[in-house]
C-alpha cells in the first residue's frame, strides 16, 4: 500500500495497489494504439477508393484496345486494315450487278395494261412508279415486314398505286394487273443477264472460290436466278425478305458470314451500290469491290476497289488467294 499523493489525500492510505495503476496505463496505451491503427486503415481504404476509378478507366481503355485487336484478328485483318487471310468466298449482289430489268418499268407496265385494253404513256407510268416506290420504301421498308406485309403484298400495292396515279380506278382491273405483273417478273424474258456475268462467276469457281448471294430482293430471287441459268453457281442465297433485314444494315452480312464460316477478310463482296454494297461490306472487314459500270465519280473509292466491268474481277481476286 502507498500513501495517497492526491491533493485531498492527507494522511489517509489509498486502497489501489501500485501494480493496478500500471496496468491501467498499459491498457490506455494499448487502446490508443488500436485507435491509431484503425485510423490508418480507414485512411488506406479512402486512398484505395480514390485511386480505384482511375485504375479501372485505364484498365477499360486497355481492354478496349485489346478487344479491338481481337476483333481485327478474328476478321483476318492486320492493324493497317489490309487483307491477311486467304480469300475463300465471294458474295454477290444481283440486280444491276449480275442482271438487270430488260425493259423500263414504264414499258413493262404499259405492255400489261395494253393486254387489258388500256393505252398508257410509258414515261408517265415510269414517273408514277418512282414516286410510289419511294413512298413505299420509306413508309414500309424492306417489303413492310415490320408492318405485317411481305414481298408479294408490298409489290402488289406498289403496282396498284402506280396505275392509280395514271387514272386507272377499276379495283378489279388494278388487282388483276398487279397480280400478273408480280408473276411476270419471275420470268426470264423480263430480265437480262450482263454479258460479263457468267464468265466472272465461272472464273471465281475456277479459282477455287465458293459463291453466295446477299441481295435486297424478295423471295422470287431464287426462281429468277434459276430461269436465268445463274442459280447453280451459288452455294446459298440471302434475300432481305428472308433475312428480315436489308442492306446497308450490317446484320444481313453477319448472316452471310455465319453461312461462310470463315473470317470476314476471307470473303469478298461485289455490288453496284456505293453504300449498300461497298461501304456496308467493308465496315465488317469484308473485301468489298464496287462495280461501276457507268463510270460514276467515287473519289473516296481506291482504284483497286473499283471495277468498271466484271472482266477485271478474276485478276483482282487472284492477288488474295494463297
Amino acid at each position: 500500500m502507498t500513501r495517497c499523493q492526491c491533493p485531498e489525500g492527507g494522511s489517509s492510505w489509498c486502497t489501489t495497489p501500485e501494480t493496478t495503476t500500471k496496468k491501467k496505463k498499459k491498457k490506455k496505451k494499448k487502446k490508443q494504439q488500436q485507435q491509431l491503427k484503425k485510423k490508418k486503415k480507414k485512411l488506406k481504404k479512402k486512398k484505395k477508393k480514390i485511386n480505384f476509378p482511375l485504375f479501372t478507366l485505364f484498365d477499360a481503355l486497355c481492354l478496349r484496345f485489346l478487344s479491338n485487336s481481337e476483333v481485327k484478328r478474328s476478321c483476318g485483318l492486320t492493324c493497317a486494315g489490309k487483307m491477311r487471310a486467304p480469300l475463300r468466298w465471294v458474295l454477290w449482289d444481283v440486280k444491276d450487278t449480275l442482271l438487270k430489268v430488260r425493259l423500263s418499268v414504264g414499258e413493262q407496265y404499259c405492255k400489261e395494261a395494253e393486254r387489258m385494253g388500256l393505252s398508257l404513256n410509258p414515261e408517265e407510268v415510269t414517273a408514277a412508279f418512282h414516286q410510289v416506290y419511294r413512298h413505299y420504301s420509306s413508309k414500309y421498308p424492306n417489303y413492310g415486314l415490320a408492318q405485317g406485309l411481305n414481298g408479294q403484298s408490298w409489290w402488289i400495292g406498289v403496282v396498284r398505286d402506280t396505275f392509280s396515279h395514271c387514272r386507272v380506278q377499276d379495283p378489279s382491273l388494278l388487282n388483276t394487273m398487279a397480280q400478273k405483273l408480280y408473276l411476270n417478273f419471275s420470268n426470264a424474258e423480263n430480265w437480262e443477264v450482263f454479258p460479263d456475268s457468267v464468265k466472272a462467276l465461272e472464273s471465281c469457281t475456277a479459282l477455287g472460290l465458293k459463291l453466295g448471294v446477299v441481295s435486297n430482293f424478295d423471295n422470287r430471287l431464287e426462281t429468277i436466278l434459276r430461269v436465268c441459268g445463274l442459280l447453280p453457281h451459288f452455294s446459298f442465297l440471302i434475300t432481305s425478305e428472308k433475312a428480315g433485314v436489308a442492306k446497308p444494315t450490317p446484320a444481313i452480312f453477319v448472316q452471310a458470314l455465319q453461312k461462310c464460316g470463315v473470317p470476314a477478310a476471307s470473303i469478298a463482296h461485289i455490288g453496284d451500290h456505293y453504300v449498300n454494297d461497298y461501304l456496308c461490306s467493308r465496315s465488317l472487314g469484308i473485301h468489298g469491290f464496287l462495280l461501276d459500270r457507268h463510270n460514276k465519280n467515287y473519289p473516296d473509292v481506291p482504284q483497286e476497289h473499283r471495277l468498271s466491268s466484271l472482266e477485271e474481277l478474276p485478276s483482282r481476286l487472284q492477288q488474295h488467294i494463297s
